[in-house]
């Protein structure tokens, strides 16, 4: 007998056995109280039409929906190892921690990752390893095309809006770049008040060109070069996709959508903030470095790049082309993984779209070696950052400095809760609803965006001294070692074997495996 007929007896023998049971027994009655609230949700159940569980087991069949709502805290705090966690393992979420809050951040009794697994990466150190006195490293952007050249920190804030994030948490963040002296990424969702707390600024530009656009959504010059001319902007980027979506546009939810926010974007109330796929400012390779040219005159002579997520190949040479046809080369490159990251998108967005991040890097930097002009701008590397050892695995690929949203997060307190997109983040980071974005503490959280700062790039100093190197420039990719299966042990020299300065500019010199795309490529079109 189904368990939709046994509540069907309960439901209508129950009440009436407490109801003769009260006559002689009072507490029955109290019985009755709790009785007959279930028996009502019950059959609620049994006649609703949108479950199949509660119309077959009512009452009963709500309890799997109770497990499933608690299931990601339950796997998170109970189920998960401190190195099985997705999609960041509890050991780099609690380094996080540790970092920003000032506690002790040493680990006893020894390594708990599996050092023979596939997979598993070092860095050898040197016999006669270094001092580092050089804790506070910096790297110029932007050479001899600009008047306003940026001296950054190897790890800086990644893109994220205010909109996307509380108003307090980009608060927090930018107070944090201030002390900390590095840079904050503004992410698409414009330059907003709570970005002017005095940390240097990275103006995001996006295909919905929020900050500065006309009523119809396209580029609007004069209010770019307000904005962008501020003394805490530093740099300009111009967003041609992201790793968490590529080719299909920023995202941000309604319920998200305060007047605050519309006001800052310039766009209607009550929909969806969607951003187009693509830009309106330009629609070719040598149309996009024109608008490169355009905005770092508006600006005032400061660093202008582009950030992206490499999708087809031959679609990245095409600009390498119109650099070598115009000689205009962007001040920075920033590539994102298309793993994802803060950034919600469709589920197949975000599994299956994109090159990730190690692949895309270093192709981006060969490209870049092949067409002779690596030395003239530097790349930005953005992708799953939380530890010294991982800003100093994407600069020995190849990138100048790294980003990093998630860790940043994190210094925040952010739990990894997973709800970004439904305005219910728990810990007041990323949402807009005033009673949870105000338990944030800006000034605490601001001190711990800058403790996790300070200490993953004091660590990246000594990482280095240990492997015998002065600077960031000397680390090259036969530093890294990988443990490919067994006892087969590769360097990122030997896995990843690069290709010759120029080879790209002579027919014959061009390497088998790049001659189709290159041969595809034009600077005319996409």
């Amino acid at each position: 007998m189904l368990m939709r007929h046994y509540f069907a007896i309960f439901a209508i023998s129950g009440p009436l056995l407490v109801l003769g049971l009260s006559a002689l027994w009072k507490p029955a009655i109290w019985l009755l109280v709790f009785i007959v609230p279930i028996v009502a949700l019950g059959l609620y159940d049994m006649f609703q039409t949108k479950q199949t569980i509660r119309r077959l087991y009512p009452f009963f069949g709500r309890f799997r929906y109770l497990l499933e709502s608690v299931r990601p805290e339950i796997q998170q705090y109970f189920v998960e190892s401190d190195t099985s966690g997705a999609p960041i393992p509890r050991e780099f979420r609690s380094l996080v921690y540790q970092r920003a809050k000032g506690d002790r951040d040493t680990r006893p009794f020894g390594t708990i990752f599996d050092v023979n697994r596939p997979g598993y990466e070092w860095i050898n150190h040197s016999l006669v390893p270094l001092h580092a006195h050089d804790t506070d490293p910096r790297v110029k952007f932007g050479g001899d095309r600009c008047a306003k050249p940026y001296m950054a920190s190897p790890l800086n804030i990644s893109a994220m809006s205010y909109g996307s994030l509380s108003g307090n948490a980009i608060k927090a963040l930018n107070r944090g770049a201030k002390m900390g002296g590095f840079s904050h990424n503004t992410g698409e969702g414009s330059l907003s008040p709570y970005h002017k707390q005095g940390g240097d600024i990275v103006w995001q530009i996006g295909t919905g060109y929020f900050g500065c656009r006309t009523e119809s959504g396209d580029f609007n010059p004069e209010q770019f070069k307000e904005s962008a001319q501020l003394d805490i902007v530093k740099m300009i980027e111009i967003k041609l996709s992201q790793g968490a979506k590529p080719g299909h546009g920023g995202i941000l939810p309604a319920a998200k959508l305060t007047e605050e926010i519309a006001e800052i974007r310039k766009v209607p109330m009550g929909k969806d903030v969607i951003s187009p796929p693509s830009h309106s400012a330009f629609s070719t390779p040598l149309e996009l470095l024109d608008f490169i040219e355009t905005l770092r005159e508006l600006s005032g002579g400061k660093p202008v790049g582009i950030k992206l997520c490499i999708g087809r190949r031959d679609e990245f040479l095409a600009i390498c082309k119109a650099m070598l046809q115009t000689g205009k080369v962007p001040d920075f490159i920033t590539v994102d993984g298309g793993e994802g990251g803060t950034g919600a998108a469709p589920t197949e967005m975000t599994n299956s779209v994109g090159t990730p991040l190690r692949d895309a890097l270093i192709f981006v930097n060969q490209a870049l070696i092949g067409i002779g002009v690596r030395d003239q701008l530097r790349i930005i590397a953005s992708g799953k950052i939380f530890s010294a050892f991982h800003v100093l695995r994407v600069i020995a690929l190849g990138a100048d400095t790294v980003n990093s949203a998630r860790g940043m997060m994190m210094a925040l307190g952010c739990i990894q809760a997973r709800s970004c997109n439904t305005d219910h983040c728990p810990t007041g980071i990323a949402t807009q609803n005033p009673a949870r974005a105000n338990g944030l503490v800006v000034s605490d959280k601001a001190q711990r965006v800058a403790n996790f700062h300070r200490a993953t790039v004091e660590n990246l100093a000594e990482l280095l001294a240990a492997a015998g190197l002065e600077t960031l420039d000397e680390l090259e990719p036969r530093h890294i070692n990988h443990r490919v299966q067994g006892t087969t042990i590769k360097n990122y020299a030997q896995m990843y074997p690069g290709i010759a300065a120029n080879c790209l500019l002579d027919e014959a010199t061009i390497p088998d495996d790049w001659r189709d795309d290159w041969n595809y490529a034009t600077a005319e079109k996409w």
